[in-house]
């Protein structure tokens, strides 16, 4: 049962995945990965949500692995992170290399605190 619900989040998570990347990268125009920050970003704001609705007794363990697992796990990629900043510093792009390593780390974390902080403020 459990792995269904990983695998139902994933289905949901991967294209959305693709469709969100493609659609902000074709109104950027820059080689800079803009798609690829807003689904992780936009992953660890949800899985902050989950997390924190989790701790709080508002979900289910089961909406965990749907949402928190399945659908983050699948939406955000830290495979294409790593490939595109690789790919940025090969390209002589060192500063946009930097900027989007520092950058998706600290919004994401940022992303998934105030995913929590929002999750506490409304179940606790």
């Amino acid at each position: 049962m459990n792995w269904l619900l990983v695998v139902a989040g994933a289905l949901i998570g991967a294209p959305l995945r693709y469709l969100t990347d493609r659609a902000v990268q074709a109104r950027q125009g820059t080689a800079f990965p803009w798609g690829t920050l807003t689904v992780n970003v936009v992953g660890c704001l949800i899985l902050g949500v989950v997390t924190g609705a989790v701790a709080a007794g508002a979900a289910s363990p089961h909406t965990q692995l749907l949402l928190g697992t399945g659908l983050c796990g699948a939406l955000t990629t830290y495979s294409t992170f790593s490939y595109e900043t690789l790919r940025l510093a090969e390209e002589g792009a060192g500063f946009s290399a930097v900027a989007n390593a520092v950058g998706s780390v600290a919004a994401g974390l940022g992303a998934a605190f105030v995913g929590v902080a929002v999750a506490e403020a409304l179940w606790l």
